[in-house]
Formats: structure tokens, C-alpha cells, sequence
């Protein structure tokens, strides 16, 4: 066993033995070869059933890597460009003043389109044709290309339909076709998971909430006009049966592992396997989009669909960092200069990234 296996499976054994954490997956790969497979805790508190390397989380948002590297090999293919308009596509988009949307402003995050209608339900997020509906019937929020703010669930479905008008399929097959099923991980990484899989997953819970963590946020912060509160990540909407099933691709079911691979093919080879050249990665990693975020308020940075940065630090301090995380604290990253990558999945859903930061810190220091 490595120093570094050692040193990440010692951290990962005392999060879990003091509470703070219930079960969780870490993974490393550096320069296509994986470095760090550290499980720990359970996967389901009510029958005892230990995490595996293979075991398969809903995560928020960290799909949304996955959803990016789909996009990304389409237009390795040729199939469209960065800077093709949406409506070219998708001509029913184009509705009210949006026709000049590019695939671009839809993956840095400055499309303009950030919320879904207040009155959405989880039913109707698990309903595509309901999603791309109010898609098309959206109004923009600002010019697109002028500011940026995070399309929490609409990227997934921007993104996926664009997939589904140049393919004729859904997103969760072109996963399975192109990055899944060539990378070896098929059975660990999904949007749309099948029923007779379910049983495999991990059992999400909320950790304890400081109830004025809600208090402090201002009532007219936007991200309270761009999905309605029934929508909000907690452990109740990421465990219901349609939500698992659903191409939802604004998150996805994934291992620790099967999503650092996925990130390690597209910084290069992972046995035989590369997802995009390295001029398509050096376009896909450069900043596009930064400053204030007009949704959430907080300052952030995207290149192609991947945010810049890693957990804790500002863009400024790791500009070579790119990833994803998620509501709950998992998180996915790899970084271009040290050929590293690294994910964490976990089902106690927290309100911070210090797990991340902890033990992401340790693989990047070994």
C-alpha cells in the first residue's frame, strides 16, 4: 500500500469514526493511472452494507462534469461547435429574444437562463419534454454573454437537449456510448439509472442543519427565483425513485472512481482511452466567464463547463484546477498541471466542502 493510499484512507476512517461523515468513496488517478481507492463507512445505516469501490452515489451537480465531457466529444466529432447558436439546433428555443444563446454561453454559464418556472415539481423535473417546454418558453434573465450566474438545473437540460437534436438520443445513452461504456464504468456512472439497479446505491441523509444558515441569506437573492424550495438538494429529493430514474443531467449517479477516471481521460489516456485532444482541452480549461455570480452571489470563474478552481481556494490561487462539485459536499476535480485527478462521494450531505478539502489536499500534496 502507497504512503498516500495510507495517509487518505487513515483521514477518510476518522471522518467517518467521529460522526461527521456516514459512508464515503474516495478516488485519485494521476497521469491516467489510478493512485487512490479509499472507501469507508456504510452505504445504508439500516442494513449495515459497507461502501465498495463500485457503489454508485446520487450526487448533485457533479453530473454536470459528466454532461460537459459529453458535450465536449460531440464537438471533438465535429457534430456542432462552441459557437454555434442554440436555435440552430433547436429552433423551438429561440423563443422570446433568445435566438442568439450559443452552445458556448450555455456551458460557461452566461446563456441567461437560469431558473426553472416557481411552480415546478420534482415530477415535472423528471419529465423531459415538461423541462425542454419551459426551456422554450423562457425568458432571459440578462443578454446572454454579459453576466454569468450558476444554471443549476438548466444546464442539464440545455445541454441534453442539444445532445438529443444532434444525436436523436438521450443524454444517458451517448454517456453510455461514447464516456462510460469505452472508460469501463457503464455500471457506475448514469443519469438516468435503471430501476433494477437502485438497491446498488448508497443511502443519502442530511447532516443537521444551523437553522439560521437559511436566516442570513438575503429573501430577493435570485436563487429563490430560479427554483422553487421543493427543489432545493437535499437527501429526500436525491433517494425518491423517479429522481434516480430520471435523466435529470444537472447530476448524475456516479462512484468516486468511474468520475476521476472520466476526468483523467479527458486530461489524457486512461488505458487507450481519450476523451478529447489537448487543444480542445486547453479551450475547455481556459477562464470564460468570471465574477460575481448573479445567482448565488458568490464570486466564481467557468471555463467550459467546468468551474475553475479548486474547493477552498479562489481561481487566482489554483488556475489550473478544474471540476464540478456538489450540493452536499461531493466534488471532482482534476488539475493540468500535475496530471492529477480526484473525487469524493459521500451520502451524508453536508453544507460544506471540508471533507473535500481535507482529503483533496492530501492527494495533492502526495
Amino acid at each position: 500500500m502507497s504512503d498516500l493510499q495510507k495517509q487518505v484512507q487513515e483521514a477518510a476512517d476518522r471522518l467517518v469514526e467521529s460522526g461527521e461523515e456516514r459512508g464515503l468513496q474516495v478516488a485519485a488517478f494521476r497521469d491516467g493511472v489510478q493512485i487512490v481507492d479509499v472507501v469507508a463507512g456504510v452505504a445504508d445505516p439500516e442494513t449495515g452494507r459497507p461502501v465498495t469501490p463500485d457503489t454508485p452515489f446520487y450526487n448533485f451537480s457533479i453530473g454536470k462534469g459528466a454532461t460537459s465531457a459529453v458535450a465536449h466529444v460531440l464537438v471533438e466529432r465535429g457534430l456542432f461547435g462552441y459557437d454555434t447558436r442554440v436555435a440552430e439546433l433547436w429552433p423551438e428555443f429561440a423563443r422570446h429574444g433568445k435566438e442568439a444563446v450559443t452552445v458556448r454561453h450555455v456551458l460557461s454559464h452566461t446563456a441567461g437562463v437560469p431558473g426553472v418556472p416557481l411552480d415546478t415539481t420534482p415530477e415535472d423535473v423528471c419529465d423531459w419534454k415538461t423541462m425542454v417546454a419551459a426551456l422554450e418558453d423562457a425568458e432571459l434573465w440578462w443578454e446572454p454573454g454579459t453576466k454569468m450566474g450558476y444554471h443549476a438545473y438548466t444546464f442539464g437540460f440545455l445541454v441534453g437537449e442539444i445532445v438529443r437534436r444532434v444525436t436523436g438520443k438521450p443524454i444517458s445513452q451517448v454517456l453510455r456510448e461514447e464516456v462510460a461504456g469505452p472508460l469501463g464504468v457503464a455500471d457506475e456512472l448514469y443519469f438516468g439509472m435503471p430501476e433494477r439497479e437502485h438497491a446498488r446505491l448508497a443511502r443519502l441523509e442530511d447532516a443537521p442543519m444551523d437553522p439560521s444558515a437559511w436566516g442570513e441569506m438575503p429573501a430577493d437573492l435570485p436563487m429563490f427565483k430560479a427554483a422553487p424550495m421543493t427543489l432545493m438538494p437535499n437527501a429526500e429529493l436525491g433517494s425518491r425513485p423517479d429522481y434516480l430514474s430520471a435523466d435529470i443531467p444537472a447530476g448524475g449517479k456516479t462512484s468516486a472512481r468511474a468520475v476521476a477516471r472520466m476526468y483523467a481521460a479527458l486530461l489524457g489516456e486512461v488505458d487507450g482511452v481519450r476523451l478529447i485532444g489537448e487543444e480542445r482541452l486547453r479551450e475547455v480549461t481556459a477562464v470564460v466567464s468570471s465574477g460575481m455570480d448573479e445567482v448565488f452571489g458568490m464570486p466564481s470563474a467557468w471555463g467550459l463547463g467546468f468551474n475553475i478552481g479548486a474547493p477552498g481556494r479562489t481561481p487566482e490561487q489554483s488556475p489550473t484546477v478544474f471540476g464540478v462539485g456538489g450540493a452536499g459536499g461531493s466534488t471532482a476535480w482534476a488539475d493540468t498541471a500535475t496530471g492529477t485527478t480526484f473525487a469524493l462521494t459521500k451520502n451524508r450531505l453536508t453544507h460544506d466542502f471540508a471533507a473535500a478539502e481535507l482529503l483533496g489536499g492530501l492527494v495533492e500534496r502526495g
